[in-house]
This record gives C-alpha cells, sequence and structure tokens, in this order.
C-alpha cells in the first residue's frame, strides 16, 4: 500500500523594502508560494494569512485589505484570507478568530502602515510568539515595509521622527531576527528619494538622523537595510539569505557599508557577522532573477510613474512615424499598467496622473486621426475598438476609474460610447 510523504514546510523569514503589491515584486512572491507548496495530502495550497494590524488604525483599513487580498489572487494566483487583528485591544471574541487563523497559516504576511501601532497593538498579544513558531517549526513570514521595520532588536518610529519631528529614538522590536541568529534593527525604504531637496534615505531618516541613532544600537548590532522594491529571502533550514528586486541589501555599521545586489545569494552567517564576505559558503554572483521580469520577459520598471514616461515616449514616436498600431499598443500598456499599479495601496496619485495620461493619448490620436480623412469612422474604427476592447477588461476587473477614464478619453476626442442592451456602440460627434 502507497504511503503519503509529509514534508516540513521550509522555514522562510522574508523582508522587503516596499513594493509588496507592486508589479516589480510578483514574480518574487510566486517564488515563496512555490517554496512552500502546497497541502502535501491535499494539492491544494497552503493556508495563507495577511496581518492587517500596521494599517489597523486608518479609516480605509477594509479597503487596504480587499486591495491586498485581490493582488495575491489576481498577480500571485494564490487565495490569501485576512487576519481580522487591525486592533487587537477590542473584541475578544474576533481577536482569538484572528489568533487561530495565524495558528493554522503556512504564509503569513504583513506590509505597509504604521510600526509603532503595529507593535503596540502585537505586544501583549500571542501574534509574537505565533510568528516566531513559524520560523522555529515551518513557514513563510514575510513582512515588508512598515512591518518590516519591526522585525528586528530595535525600530525607527518613523511618523514620530519624520512627521511629528519628534527626536530620533529606537523602539524595542519583535526581535524576530535572533531566529536567524541576526541582530540587527531593519531599515526599509533604504534608497527612497522622494524627499527631492532633502535626504530621504533610510526610511525618511536622512543621513543626519540615522548617524544620530547608530550609537544607540546595543552593542554588536548593526543596520540591515532594503531599497524600495527589493528584498531577502532567508532560508532557514538551508542557512542562505537570496536577495531579490531592484535594489540592494545593505548592512551598516558604524557608518560604513557593504552592499549585496540583488540575485546575488549568501550564507546568513555573512549577515550575522555584520558583512564579511567569507563568512560560511561561498556567496554566488549577482544574476538576472526570474522575479524581474513578468511572465512574457518583459522588463518591469520601478513605477507607474517610469510607465506613464515610457509610454508616452513610444505614443509620441508613434505618432510622428503614423504608426497607428504602435499608438494603440502604448495606449493598451499604460491601460494594463494602471489595472496592475492601482493594488499597489502607496501608488494613488501616480494611478491619477497616470489616468490622465491615457485620456490626454485618446483625445489625441482622436484629433490627430480625424484631420484630412473622407471615412473618418473606417480609419477610426481600429482605435475606438481597441480602446473599447481595454475599457471591457477593466470594466471585468472591476477598475471602474480606469474604465471611466477611457470613456472620457473618447469623449473628449469627440467619439461618443453607447452602452446598450446588444451591446456597446459608438458614433463620432
Amino acid at each position: 500500500m502507497a504511503t503519503t510523504r509529509h514534508t516540513r514546510t521550509p522555514r522562510l523569514l522574508v523582508l522587503m523594502g516596499s513594493g509588496e503589491t507592486a508589479p516589480t515584486m510578483t514574480g518574487h512572491h510566486r517564488q515563496i508560494f512555490a517554496m512552500i507548496g502546497g497541502s502535501h495530502v491535499s494539492g491544494r495550497p497552503v493556508p495563507a494569512v495577511m496581518l492587517d494590524t500596521p494599517f489597523g488604525f486608518q479609516e480605509n483599513a477594509p479597503i487596504l485589505s480587499e486591495r491586498t487580498v485581490e493582488y495575491f489572487r489576481e498577480s500571485a494566483f494564490r487565495p490569501v484570507e485576512v487576519a481580522g487583528v487591525g486592533r487587537t485591544d477590542g473584541d475578544p471574541v474576533a481577536l482569538e478568530a484572528g489568533l487561530n487563523r495565524i495558528r493554522g497559516a503556512q504564509w503569513v504576511f504583513a506590509g505597509p502602515g504604521s510600526p509603532t501601532f503595529a507593535l503596540a497593538q502585537w505586544r501583549d498579544t500571542p501574534i509574537p510568539d505565533l510568528l516566531r513558531e513559524k520560523l522555529q517549526t515551518g513557514g513563510a513570514v514575510v513582512f515588508s515595509s512598515a512591518a518590516a521595520l519591526t522585525i528586528g532588536v530595535k525600530t525607527v518610529p518613523v511618523y514620530e521622527i519624520y512627521k511629528v519631528g519628534i527626536d530620533p529614538f529606537w523602539l524595542d522590536g519583535l526581535d524576530l531576527l535572533s531566529e536567524t541568529g541576526i541582530n540587527a534593527a531593519v531599515i526599509p525604504h533604504y534608497n527612497n528619494t522622494e524627499g527631492g531637496n532633502h535626504d530621504t534615505r533610510f526610511c525618511y531618516l536622512g543621513e543626519r538622523r540615522l548617524a544620530l541613532l547608530e550609537p544607540e544600537l546595543p552593542d554588536d548590532a548593526f543596520v540591515l537595510g532594503i531599497d524600495e522594491h527589493t528584498g531577502v529571502i532567508m532560508n532557514l533550514d538551508d542557512d542562505t539569505a537570496e536577495i531579490i528586486g531592484k535594489g540592494a541589501l545593505t548592512i551598516r555599521r558604524d557608518g560604513e557599508s557593504v552592499e549585496f545586489q540583488s540575485g546575488e545569494k549568501i550564507s546568513i552567517d555573512v549577515i550575522r557577522s555584520g558583512g564579511d564576505r567569507t563568512a560560511g559558503a561561498p556567496s554566488t554572483a549577482p544574476t538576472r532573477s526570474p522575479g524581474n521580469v513578468t511572465d512574457h520577459a518583459e522588463p518591469v520598471l520601478d513605477s507607474l510613474e517610469s510607465v506613464v514616461a515610457e509610454t508616452e515616449l513610444a505614443f509620441e514616436t508613434a505618432l510622428d512615424t503614423a504608426d497607428a498600431d504602435a499608438a494603440v499598443a502604448a495606449m493598451l500598456r499604460l491601460d494594463s499598467a494602471i489595472i496592475e499599479w492601482s493594488r499597489d495601496t502607496l501608488q494613488s496619485d501616480q494611478v491619477d496622473r497616470a489616468r490622465a495620461a491615457l485620456r490626454s493619448m485618446i483625445s489625441h490620436l482622436g484629433t490627430v486621426a480625424k484631420i484630412g480623412l473622407r471615412d473618418e469612422r473606417d480609419v477610426l474604427g481600429p482605435v475606438v475598438e481597441a480602446a473599447l476592447t481595454a475599457r471591457r477588461v477593466a470594466r471585468e476587473e472591476k477598475a471602474f476609474a480606469v474604465s471611466d477614464a477611457l470613456r472620457d478619453g473618447l469623449d473628449a476626442a469627440g467619439i461618443e460610447v453607447r452602452d446598450t442592451a446588444d451591446g456597446v456602440d459608438w458614433i463620432i460627434r
């Protein structure tokens, strides 16, 4: 009689600097899910739970949860359940239900929000021990952005320092990194440049404030910095750390830094030692990671803003060369990007600018196409039908803002869209 072999789920600690629900990290999420596999009995996906605590104080917390679940379902092809522990100081029955979801999960994710709020909500609950248990017995703990800040021996209270103006100080972290033997404070958004005319590296601290904080770290502790749209997969079973994404992992001690680029695979001993590349097994050189590209091998840009710039240039080039197909292709690429990036909760302002750019393209193409044409409908037909197809896909994806933007763009170009019982029709006004 055949027997079923039960294999323990790998022990993974995954830290990401940002982009946790952006197209840039989609391939890596699939990679992580593939590493932990499915149920060894049924073949179903492993139970997966999102900790909603970091943003649990926000009024739009249910919307953020819904977007995150949608991202993993549509992009990583995995069902994810919300833990329902946005606050742990409320209904004890709801809290216990959330704890049971975490206990039963083999993949636990947490992302953006407030590290201070998350720590305060988690400290007097079993949640830290439940996470630690995953790293001891099997499972993946995937923390990004604000959640990643909480994972080390110390935590940067970002909002209090950068927004409120309190002098730099450390909070005690969850210190889940101690399960890997690493004594460090994790700082995501390490290469942030949003400040423009002021230094916002190191999760909005900048060099001056980080230099003030470093001497306050415990003895032998150091800073573990993770660039935006970058991560590290620590496999505690084989004691390796793989750098993934777009940027670098940085180990900083007393102002001195050692960087490890995306694609490198190193021994966790290298991190434990504070950056000694001779520690542990030999490192592998950076390689092009499968997670850095989409399934059709098209490079994934760092932001929706980058996609807008690229597609606007492609659109203008197409018009200059009278290449209608290329112009339509640029519009459709931007439309697809808007749908994908709209799932990233940090990109709302960029989504608005992208919609405006798409409306402008549609209007411009409609105006250009009508100049000197004898049969406007025959010439405009392929362009309008492509836009209507994109609108239909957007509606099916429930990206109604994108659908409305497409319709408004056509209207601005003098094309009236009519939804009828028999389908969609259009006329040139």
